[in-house]
């Protein structure tokens, strides 16, 4: 008995049987003549006579006929080119609509969007306001004059070459940082709801749906002034209910923070505070730049509408409200003793990358010709 052919293709197989048909051999005997050469598993009987079929039909082809459905050249340099066009003339197009538009399988609509052309669909980022040519401009020209100062602090007067520290982030070691204060406002709700984001959980193919019910942001609120350097906070001021930030409030808070300053940062109030804070009516008003010109603090420039020029708001608060999310407490007391031991636990390099931010995002401002700065 013959052994059997162990490496074959299935082309050589149906070589032999056309061989075979064409002699006049019954389709059975050409699988019994199959299998004892090639092994039983090289071709089953009724696909012997399948192709005996074919062959008899007039077939000469060995190879598989194209599959039914969409053809595999669908996916081509001309269908990607028409995607292309149509999704720039229609940013929200829908790959259903482009597929009964172009006449192609869903499936290679998508291939094209997401291995081909490297598209994602995002959502629009909120920003704060539409920036103006005179914003922008605003944006541009007091980074600059930023930037130039910390290079004049740090005795180098060349403001194209900026220190970059490990990870990409522009080192601040100047006079600069070393006194400066930045602070501001924010509304902490009493019951913060989780962010839908922060509930998401590892699932299991096998693993039950989880539910998360609509939850509202309680009514009950306090706001929150919180004054921090690149050493952590200094001042957390809490306004009692039923008041409201006005110049004469923000000024007794100055005072307070005056104080502290004292007490926690020693020799900063004889060198001279720097502090940062954004163009609300309160810290802009002129009892406000009484007080501040009185005592001998310099106010840091910061353009209007520009929280991602300022550390609380892109830094700090963020952080703080996740810390909050799923959150709920009876009393002010307890949210504000929260709140102390949160910033009480907070690492100091926290604040110093915070702060040490700065310079990254005058830079990028300037590079994006006074546009936002993304997160």
């Amino acid at each position: 008995m013959a052994t059997p052919i162990k490496e074959w293709s299935k082309l050589e197989v149906r070589a032999v049987v056309r061989f075979l048909f064409s002699k006049g051999t019954k389709p059975s005997e050409i699988h019994k003549q199959i299998a004892e050469t090639y092994g039983k598993g090289a071709m089953s009987r009724s696909r012997v006579y399948q192709w005996c079929t074919w062959f008899g039909e007039g077939r000469t082809s060995l190879g598989d006929e194209p599959k039914s459905g969409g053809p595999k050249t669908s996916t081509n340099e001309e269908n990607t080119t028409r995607v292309d066009e149509l999704i720039r003339c229609d940013r929200r197009m829908k790959i259903r609509e482009i597929a009964l538009k172009l006449e192609i399988p869903k499936s290679t609509v998508h291939e094209i969007f997401h291995d081909t052309l490297g598209y994602q669909k995002v959502c629009a980022r909120l920003v704060p306001k539409m920036l103006m040519e005179d914003h922008k401009l605003q944006r541009v020209e007091i980074s600059q004059r930023l930037l130039q100062r910390c290079q004049q602090d740090n005795g180098d007067e060349d403001t194209t070459h900026i220190g970059v520290g490990p990870g990409g982030d522009f080192q601040a070691n100047n006079n600069l940082f070393d006194n400066l204060i930045t602070g501001d406002e924010t509304w902490v709700h009493l019951n913060t709801p989780e962010t839908k984001r922060d509930s998401m959980t590892w699932k299991h193919p096998s693993s039950p749906v989880t539910k998360k019910f609509k939850v509202q942001r309680s009514a009950a609120k306090v706001m929150a002034t919180v004054f921090w350097d690149a050493k952590g906070v200094i001042l957390l001021d809490i306004l009692p209910q039923g008041q409201c930030i006005n110049a004469a409030r923000y000024c007794s808070t100055l005072d307070r923070l005056k104080e502290a300053i004292r007490r926690k940062r020693p020799g900063l109030l004889r060198r001279g505070v720097v502090l940062q804070h954004d163009n609300a009516t309160p810290h802009s008003a002129n009892l406000t730049q009484q007080w501040l010109l009185r005592h001998g603090w310099e106010i840091l420039p910061h353009p209007a509408h520009s929280p991602d020029l300022a550390p609380s708001d892109f830094h700090l608060f963020g952080p703080l409200k996740r810390h909050l999310g799923g959150m709920a407490f009876e009393i002010e007391d307890d949210l504000i003793s929260e709140l102390r031991n949160w910033f009480d636990n907070l690492d100091v390099d926290f604040f110093q990358v915070g702060i040490n931010l700065l310079m990254s995002c005058w830079q990028k401002c300037i590079d994006l010709h006074g546009d936002y700065v993304e997160k």
